[in-house]
């Protein structure tokens, strides 16, 4: 499987630093590897309020949580490789 066969979401919140970075991260990556990445504001829906509010920025691949806070990069790419 290659990065271009992942949908990346990014959860953020307006005005959230660590969401800009994490965002400006990825949408690099994004032109590097060829992955999809979805932005979604977690105060858009109750059900990601109530799972994500506190951790945002969320990282999800294919729809699993996997990262909160910082874009670990390397561990980011590995598993873009599964």
């Amino acid at each position: 499987m290659t990065a271009t066969d992942h949908r990346v979401t990014l959860v953020t919140r307006q005005g959230c630093h660590l969401c800009a970075d994490a965002e400006a991260q990825l949408r690099l990556l994004s032109t590097e590897l060829g992955f999809e990445l979805d932005l979604v504001d977690v105060d858009s829906e109750r059900e990601l309020a109530n799972r994500f509010s506190d951790r945002v920025p969320v990282i999800l691949i294919d729809g699993t949580e996997h990262g909160y806070w910082r874009l670990e990069e390397a561990r980011f790419r590995r598993a873009l490789q599964s």
